[in-house]
């Protein structure tokens, strides 16, 4: 088991910041981060929260750096439901429903879908019923056979923009379960990473059914200042067509149905 120390020591290599560097960021001595990262000064919770702060700390992994330390966990973690979190529920039902027709879904921390509107069922016909069995995985349903990859023209591009994506996302709150994810639905893809994606925004997903071609751009949104775990780590994917043709599909009375 990792001391608080080398947890701080190995966020502070992963964010690319020297000692100097992080107690400039912290208004701490640089002698006093040293002495925290090697044990022989044990830090108080509000110290671990200061440096964790300046270090983009993800609230799950604040609470490891404080039970490291021998001391209570700050943040809770709790079901995203209307009964223990009915604010944030509502926000996010807002969100979608104000979305509308077009399609938005919620997510996790490993993608899995949290809730989603109206303007996604038209893309789940045909897919395999055991895709559909909660929690319904975003990846696993967007990059799978059986789900919706036949339907998408620039898969490759799509699997190089979602490489970028998971390895920003990996880097910045390490996850075994996203790992995996990644190890089975993006690695044996690795030859995609040459596809071009300097501009996320400008390169839309375009899907195919039936002949016809809809083109979508997608925006991620999330809390502000969460204090709650769950909702550190719940991200709102929004996605809007890209072009005229593609609007009518879901504007138009009963196009594309």
């Amino acid at each position: 088991m990792h001391t608080v120390g080398e947890l701080l020591r190995q966020w502070r290599h992963r964010r690319r910041l020297s000692q100097l560097d992080l107690a400039i960021a912290a208004d701490v001595s640089a002698r006093h981060v040293s002495l925290v990262e090697t044990g022989r000064s044990r830090p108080s919770a509000g110290m671990i929260l200061r440096l964790a702060e300046q270090l983009d700390v993800p609230l799950r992994e604040r609470n490891r750096l404080l039970l490291a330390a021998g001391l209570a966990p700050r943040y809770a973690e709790r079901p995203l439901d209307r009964k223990a979190l009915p604010a944030a529920w509502d926000a996010i039902e807002r969100v979608l429903r104000a979305h509308e027709p077009y399609p938005a879904l919620a997510v996790d921390r490993r993608w899995d879908i949290v809730t989603s509107n109206r303007g996604i069922d038209p893309f789940l016909a045909g897919v395999a019923p055991d895709l559909l069995v909660p929690p319904v995985n975003m990846l696993r349903l967007g990059l799978d056979p059986r789900g919706l990859a036949p339907h998408i023209v620039n898969l490759a591009q799509v699997r190089a923009l979602l490489c970028v994506r998971i390895a920003r996302q990996l880097a910045t709150a390490p996850d075994p379960g996203l790992t995996a994810l990644h190890e089975e639905l993006l690695a044996p893809h690795s030859g995609d990473a040459g596809q071009p994606v300097e501009s996320e925004i400008a390169i839309p997903m375009v899907f195919r059914f039936g002949g016809r071609e809809l083109r979508l751009f997608s925006t991620t949104t999330t809390f502000g200042t969460p204090t709650d775990i769950t909702l550190d780590e719940i991200a709102i994917e929004s996605y809007y067509p890209a072009d005229a043709e593609s609007a009518a599909y879901f504007t138009a009375p009963g196009a594309g149905r």
